[in-house]
């Protein structure tokens, strides 16, 4: 469909049937005013009025493939005409071709893949599966993170989200580093490495390493602010993991599948360049780019032969569904086929990161420019030398600023997250900086 064959009256139908009977996430009821979207390509959606929108949000940061990629429709509708559904419990081909090629993408250290319906259950299972190991509780993860909105998960979260969901028992949360914000008086990227793994360590050793099963950490905490990691931060974590018998669980559901430019957030030079490995990886969002809802955990021989003998007490209905399997097939093949990681990366490199830097030279209020690959973060101020954070109504002009001129944007606290596809163009990432540059001009 293109936008020539859409009706209006549609577009005013849908706004009206959802806010009449849909009730929507993290979210104030009456004030809801959702933008309706009728359809995509690329990196671009469109409303029923024709409106064409740059898509820098990537949704949540999930369509990393781009919008209705063919291959992956395609996929999805050879695996419907052959068989739209299949309990877990059946052997499936689709689910055992996704999980070999997941397996093939992160690396000779993992050898199975459970399959969930999204971040956050597989975030929840593999909690679970750290506690059974070790027969230990305690699940420490940061301040600055989201893992999802199931009982552990969300608990395991450290923003504001956690706390009216606390029900699950077990969580410390400690302070992850961020020199541009730093909670530890650092004066370089070094210190701050250096000081929050002492932090981390004083708080595993207060509350009692052998009570500790897990340590959760986002590989790069995206909701958070793409809060790269500093030099030796997780060469670091893993070293504590190792020397405290914890597992290390690294959340790459948003980071993961293409967004820095390579399979997984751990394997970027950039963000991990001492080559750690973590003992699980939870995924989700870029597998398929949120075709049809999946995710999972993956696992290594050593955690996956501690159920050879015992029940692993975890499941769910669609674990492995057979349209989410074919999708990530799907989709994994056009990433690899039409070098869809190696388009991220190079105009990451020489559109998004040059352009954004360039912003903050002549926009006093992009306090820092944060990111890698297609995952971008701009901290806005109202003071640079107080580093005070832009507040909620002048973040909501830019916003509204943005999308008048027809960029679909990615906000949260006092920041705008640059997030498109990993398909964008160099002159559509150039297009969205430039009306970016001049929003902010306006604006601020």
């Amino acid at each position: 469909m293109s936008t020539h064959d859409l009706d209006p009256a549609d577009g005013a139908r849908a706004y009206e049937l959802d806010r009449a009977h849909v009730f929507h996430s993290w979210s104030v009821q009456s004030a809801l005013k959702p933008l309706v979207i009728a359809g995509g390509k690329g990196s671009t959606v469109w409303d029923y009025d024709g409106n064409e929108y740059l898509d820098f949000s990537s949704q949540l940061v999930n369509v990393n493939i781009g919008h209705q990629h063919p291959k992956v429709v395609a996929a999805i509708q050879a695996q419907a005409e052959l068989l739209a559904t299949v309990a877990p419990a059946h052997a499936n081909l689709a689910r055992g071709e996704a999980a070999a090629r997941i397996l093939d993408r992160a690396g000779d250290e993992f050898s199975k893949v459970f399959f969930t319906n999204g971040g956050a259950d597989a975030n929840e299972n593999a909690i679970r599966m750290a506690r059974l190991v070790t027969g230990r509780d305690k699940v420490l993860s940061t301040y600055r993170s989201y893992h999802g909105n199931t009982g552990a998960a969300v608990v395991a979260t450290g923003d504001w989200r956690r706390v009216p969901n606390e029900y699950a028992r077990g969580h410390v949360h400690f302070f992850g580093p961020f020199a541009y914000r730093s909670e530890f008086w650092s004066d370089s990227p070094e210190q701050e490495s250096e000081r929050a793994l002492r932090h981390l360590e004083r708080v595993i050793q207060s509350e009692g390493a052998s009570s500790i099963a897990a340590l959760l950490l986002e590989t790069i905490p995206g909701t958070a602010g793409v809060l790269m990691p500093p030099p030796g931060y997780l060469a670091g974590v893993r070293a504590l993991a190792d020397k405290y018998g914890i597992v290390l669980i690294l959340d790459e559901v948003m980071a993961g599948f293409g967004r820095t430019g390579d399979w997984f957030a751990f394997q970027n030079a950039e963000v991990n360049p001492e080559g750690v490995v973590p003992d699980l990886i939870t995924f989700a969002k870029g597998v398929n780019s949120g075709y049809v809802p999946a995710g999972g955990v993956i696992i290594p021989p050593w955690i996956a032969e501690a159920f050879d003998e015992r029940v692993f007490p975890g499941g769910l209905t669609y674990s492995g569904h057979p349209l989410a399997m074919a999708s990530i097939v799907g989709a994994l093949d056009a990433m690899s086929e039409e070098g869809i990681l190696e388009n991220a990366t190079a105009v990451g490199r020489d559109v998004i990161g040059p352009g954004l830097a360039a912003l903050a030279e002549r926009h006093e209020a992009i306090g820092e420019v944060r990111g890698v690959g297609v995952f971008w973060a701009l901290d806005l101020v109202s003071d640079p030398r107080s580093r005070e954070p832009l507040g909620a109504q002048e973040l909501g002009k830019l916003k509204k600023g943005l999308l008048e001129r027809g960029l679909l944007p990615f906000t949260a606290d006092n920041r705008i997250h640059v997030v498109p596809p990993c398909v964008i163009t160099r002159d559509e990432a150039e297009q969205g900086i430039a009306i970016l540059d001049t929003v902010l001009g306006a604006t601020l």
